[in-house]
């Protein structure tokens, strides 16, 4: 039910998602993040804060306000070539001469098919493997050629960061942040971040930050920090942009290496990008996510879970068959942590924007975590369209979730709920966990 609020003689509206909505005369945003104690779900607001911010106002200064960092923007790209997971197997033994590898084909079948991926996008093309045969054995040195096909990198992080930048609608001279992350080889200086720079025609003053092989949480790492970057700078704009290509791991079948088939039945190709802000101007910005909280945690004994290693034929990677129990055994203590402040009963309540590793990471994820059915339906249709695009899953289940939100005309652009649940989980084993706050779906 939505209330009417009056402080110091204003009017504020708020719907029934606890959510102030902004109206054309409405008092300047001061805060779904402001919160207490309510009988009404999701309607705890701090009223002392609420009556600080108004005061504030009134005299231009900003003590005892809270300024969190938001999502303004959101954009993904895939490479145009796309094939079908139920036909993946017959091309992947055929572009790498294994077809003689009879039983090996029959349990990649089985494993393509338990993944429950329906398309997954890639930059690698039948000509790139033919110009590169090194590549197409399992154990060649093939660093060399690996990273002539790296350009994709960069490439593919300027166009999701040109939908962001498109859909922020500001000037790009306002970007003050890049924060850029692969996990997926650039074995070269200067990286892909200076290479965006120019590529997106930033200002050559923009302060950057690279992160190499974080793996697939480094999606929530870059969200952290660019939540620090923009709560401690003033009128800061952080771009961040990560992008991966397969063409490090793609290698042929061996017998000896089971978890080969599993990453080349997982992975694929992808880039997204995310402009963060503090206080945004809701003239002309439009808030969908808010970062109300970050914390990563180091699942202790987990790190041969996943590993890696970059070689002369190219990254190469281990998966232990016990990934997804040790995430489903540690999950519940990184949540429970990091949301501790909210006195989240029932996590049922949230959103999940969780990183789609897998089908069985998904599945043993919700099971630890005692959810109700298809609490993770956003996540793994990502998984279904995309496959695992590493880092960059979290921000494509992030932008699917504000739209469905908008096209089934939920409250909020966290499915009509107003906390949630951002989880990346990569190597290490590494969780990242972000507690988000949804913004109204905008008309």
């Amino acid at each position: 039910m939505a209330q009417d609020l009056t402080i110091l003689g204003r009017t504020l509206h708020l719907s029934h998602t606890g959510h102030f909505q902004r109206q054309k005369h409405a008092f300047p945003y001061i805060g779904d993040r402001l919160w207490g104690k309510s009988s009404q779900p999701n309607m705890n607001l701090k009223l002392t804060t609420v009556r600080s911010a108004l005061e504030s106002s009134r005299t231009g200064e900003d003590t005892d306000r809270q300024v969190q960092a938001t999502v303004l923007a959101i954009g993904t790209a895939v490479p145009q070539n796309y094939i079908y997971q139920s036909d993946y197997p017959d091309y992947y033994f055929r572009v790498t001469n294994s077809g003689h590898l009879g039983d090996l084909k029959e349990k990649f079948i089985r494993i393509c098919k338990a993944t429950e991926i329906r398309k997954r996008y890639f930059h690698l093309t039948d000509e790139m493997i033919q110009d590169h045969p090194n590549m197409a054995g399992h154990n060649e040195n093939s660093l060399d050629s690996r990273n002539n096909l790296l350009c994709a990198i960069p490439e593919l992080g300027k166009e999701a960061a040109d939908k962001a930048l498109h859909e922020w609608g500001q000037s790009r001279s306002k970007i003050t942040h890049l924060i850029f992350h692969t996990a997926t080889g650039c074995i070269e200086l200067p990286g892909p971040d200076s290479q965006l720079v120019s590529l997106l025609g930033l200002s050559s003053t923009v302060n950057r930050t690279m992160l190499y092989h974080n793996g697939c949480y480094a999606g929530g790492s870059a969200l952290r920090l660019a939540k620090d970057i923009a709560e401690n700078n003033h009128g800061a704009r952080v771009l961040v942009v990560c992008s991966e290509t397969t063409a490090s791991i793609f290698r042929g079948p061996s017998k000896s290496s089971i978890g080969n088939l599993v990453a080349q039945a997982l992975f694929s190709d992808g880039a997204a990008a995310v402009i963060v802000g503090s206080e945004p101007e809701f003239s002309v910005e439009e808030p969908h996510f808010e970062i109300v909280s970050a914390k990563q945690t180091l699942i202790p004994g987990t790190a041969d879970a996943i590993s890696g290693r970059v070689t002369e034929a190219g990254l190469y990677g281990s998966l232990s068959p016990d990934v997804a129990r040790h995430i489903a055994n540690g999950i519940g203590k990184c949540i429970s942590d990091a949301s501790a402040p909210f006195e989240i009963s029932d996590w049922n309540s949230l959103f999940w924007i969780v990183h789609p590793g897998g089908r069985k990471i998904l599945d043993d994820v919700e099971g630890a975590l005692k959810l109700e059915k298809d609490k993770f339906l956003v996540s793994r249709h990502v998984l279904a369209e995309y496959g695992n695009v590493a880092s960059a899953s979290v921000f494509f289940v992030m932008d699917e979730m504000r739209r469905r939100s908008k096209k089934e005309g939920k409250a909020t652009t966290g499915e009509g709920k107003g906390l949630g649940v951002l989880l990346g989980i990569g190597p290490g084993l590494t969780i990242e966990t972000v507690v988000l706050r949804a913004f109204a779906v905008p008309n």
